[in-house]
């Protein structure tokens, strides 16, 4: 329960805040473990631009993504709500259709009601249009039904197609006379395939990722046509790197929100040559190095602009990290003594620490005093704290699983939440430090990825403050803080209880 002086900060500087109207730059990494990191101590890499916003502002080591995969993750930190309370919010093919309704109270819309002016650069991978899109007239909805004023994205990720640039609605640098298509359930065009020419491939394949060929790299799913609108995978960071300063520049006399959706380190991983080589841990380091760089120049547009102590930046990632994701690009062979995950166990697709405990940094100068914080926290929380920034109440029924942590994201206040479900699939829920994984059928780890999935016959109770590693459930001596564990979360998981 807050305190009295916890609630007068909220009452009363609440409003100060939402007078100063700060812009809000938030940074979602795609990918990116809680060890990828210097700022949590790795060694083998080093992220000086990221580590700058922890340096100067609030490192959380308590910081949550909603879900351990990325459809489901965003899609809970643009609405407030935890995604397994809506069907349809998995893994999305790239030819989806929009599965936030349009005119819903979300992040964007927020701040559009506030009277900022939003864009969205990035990994999109939420669904364009209605049901059968055509890629060569106007694409919508999409970001701009859902709160964006601006929108240069990439429709689902870098290994499915349609590998193009989306700007506001239209598949950006399009031949008319070269229709695009994508079909994910048949072969269409003549374009070679992975699965039937793996000798034009310039990356190997693990698994899957065998259909349509671009640039060398086959995806998943099918196209043909639209070749002068596909992108050149090398170029991906740098572009969305000149989109976004742009906005900032076009924005810089107004307040702004800028969702930033950076691609690296998901695969293919295949970085500007100029990061090639630079990490010692192949292309997957190479990749973050990259997503490093963009963080530096954002960071320093913001500087030259005179809008750094104007602006709250928040530095995330979607979900925890994953080597070997469907390309042979030595991310194993190559990891030598680095610990994507740091001291968690798991990560991508997982329901122990390691997939939803991410990165997490706020920074504000003058605002926010650099600190260390070990509040429990979720990019769920994003809408309610942030419609507090800038003064706003939530309507009825939005962001029903976002609560107002404010005073924890400013480092005013080192509570934050009492309880959080993580969400993979199946779910896990914390209560304090305290970790519980239902029992659940499944392997103990995914195909191919090789990650720690936390699936097990029996219920795995972990206490963190002993056991961050989540290495010996302790199930047995603690069956009824277990038992009520497991009752409160399906409490939880049948209506959500905003705070």
């Amino acid at each position: 329960m807050r305190t009295l002086g916890l609630i007068i900060f909220a009452v009363l500087g609440t409003g100060s805040m939402a007078a100063e109207r700060p812009n809000v730059l938030l940074i979602l990494a795609d990918d990116l473990g809680y060890g990828d990191v210097s700022a949590y101590g790795a060694k083998t890499i080093r992220t000086p631009n990221i580590d700058r916003i922890a340096k100067e502002g609030l490192r959380m080591s308590d910081g949550h993504a909603s879900a351990s995969t990325c459809t489901p993750s965003r899609y809970s930190l643009l609405t407030g709500e935890y995604a397994f309370r809506k069907k349809g919010t998995g893994i999305l093919p790239g030819n989806a259709a929009l599965i936030i309704e349009p005119g819903r109270f979300t992040l964007p819309a927020m701040f559009q009601k506030a009277g900022y002016v939003t864009g969205v650069v990035g990994k999109w991978h939420l669904g364009l249009g209605t049901g059968d899109i055509d890629w060569n007239g106007e694409v919508k909805p999409g970001p701009l039904e859902v709160g964006f004023t601006e929108s240069f994205i990439m429709a689902a990720t870098g290994d499915r197609v349609p590998t193009v640039y989306l700007k506001d609605h239209r598949v950006l640098g399009l031949d008319p006379a070269d229709p695009l298509k994508v079909d994910y359930k048949q072969k269409i065009g003549s374009e070679p395939t992975g699965k039937e020419n793996p000798e034009l491939l310039t990356m190997g394949l693990s698994q899957g990722h065998d259909c349509t060929i671009v640039n060398g790299i086959s995806r998943i799913g099918h196209m043909s046509g639209g070749k002068a609108a596909w992108w050149r995978d090398e170029d991906l960071g740098d572009e969305f790197t000149r989109q976004a300063t742009g906005f900032i520049e076009r924005a810089k006399d107004r307040p702004f929100f800028l969702y930033y959706a950076s691609h690296e380190p998901h695969v293919p991983r295949r970085p500007h040559p100029r990061f090639a080589g630079q990490s010692g841990m192949g292309p997957r380091g190479d990749a973050i190095l990259a997503l490093d760089w963009s963080v530096g120049e954002i960071l320093g547009t913001l500087d030259r602009l005179g809008l750094a102590d104007k602006t709250m930046v928040i530095f995330t990632s979607d979900n925890g990290p994953v080597l070997d994701d469907g390309y042979k690009d030595q991310a194993v062979e190559l990891k030598g003594d680095h610990q994507p995950a740091g001291p968690w166990r798991g990560g991508k697709y997982s329901l122990f620490e390691g997939g939803t405990r991410v990165p997490f940094f706020v920074r504000w100068p003058g605002r926010i005093k650099p600190a260390d914080s070990a509040a429990l926290v979720s990019q769920v929380d994003f809408l309610a704290s942030l419609a507090a920034l800038t003064g706003q109440t939530l309507p009825a029924g939005a962001g029903p699983d976002s609560q107002n942590l404010l005073p924890a994201f400013l480092g005013e206040s080192p509570e934050g939440r009492t309880e959080l479900v993580e969400h993979s699939g199946r779910l896990a829920f914390r209560e304090g430090s305290w970790k519980l994984i239902p029992p659940g059928g499944g392997p103990a780890r995914s195909s191919g990825t090789n990650v720690e999935l936390g699936n097990h016959a029996q219920p795995q109770l972990f206490d963190l403050t002993k056991d961050p590693g989540e290495t010996k459930s302790v199930t047995a001596e603690n069956a009824d803080r277990a038992a009520s564990m497991r009752k409160r979360l399906e409490t939880v998981r049948d209506a959500p209880e905003r705070k």
